[in-house]
């Protein structure tokens, strides 16, 4: 299944149960050592086997001569295991850099499902207000949320980025834009009942984001 947010530059993701992770292939880039070494030093941890099958999922990546090469994912408690036994300065620095990544990471995740969670109230709303919705009105509502936070469309934003048609935007979004498009959907939700012409509506959304977040 696709994960929930994608790796960034650090190697770090969400999988599809919106558990927050990095790969050790990153975690070895990061900290200047052979990926070969951190596999070994996972495999040796001295952790029961129960921490080690909840944190450590094995996995594998095809390198650079087309072969398939084992990796594995770590959840924070398990990089936090891990990075234990790296010292240095250096490795301090990285170690300090992955917590506060995961941090954010975890922090966005929220938002990211908080967000997901509010959207089927938004369209519950339209089927109340409207005698026969049509498609048309739900794409309208969501692309009056996204003009007002993103300055575009979910379509537009796609295109620009270069993703497939019908990929959720939501991951690539930052936790600001989370949190906007979140609030806003809270808001909707209460205006569609109360102020049904949309125009009027989309007038009291872009006031309330700019007192908001402006």
């Amino acid at each position: 299944m696709r994960d929930l947010v994608p790796k960034n530059e650090l190697g770090l993701f969400a999988d599809n149960k919106g558990i927050a992770k990095v790969d050790s292939m990153a975690v070895a880039d990061a900290f200047g050592k052979e990926h070969r070494n951190v596999i070994r030093a996972i495999k040796e941890l001295d952790c029961s086997e129960e921490f080690r099958l909840l944190n450590f999922e094995q996995s594998s990546y095809i390198n650079a001569q087309g072969h398939k090469q084992p990796c594995y994912n770590m959840t924070r408690d398990g990089f936090t295991f891990l990075a234990m036994g790296f010292t240095g300065k250096k490795a301090a620095r990285f170690k300090e850099l992955y917590i506060k990544r995961f941090n954010e990471m975890e922090a966005f995740i929220k938002n990211l499902l908080e967000a997901r969670a509010e959207y089927p109230l938004l369209t519950g709303n339209i089927k109340l207000i409207k005698d026969k919705p049509m498609p048309y009105h739900f794409s309208n509502e969501a692309n009056l949320i996204n003009r007002i936070v993103l300055g575009k469309t979910a379509k537009e934003f796609r295109e620009e980025h270069g993703l497939k048609s019908g990929t959720s935007i939501r991951p690539y979004l930052s936790t600001d834009e989370i949190e906007a498009i979140d609030l806003l959907q809270r808001v909707d939700i209460g205006l569609m009942v109360s102020t049904p012409d949309f125009q009027q509506r989309k007038q009291y959304l872009e006031w309330y984001y700019m007192k908001k977040f402006q």
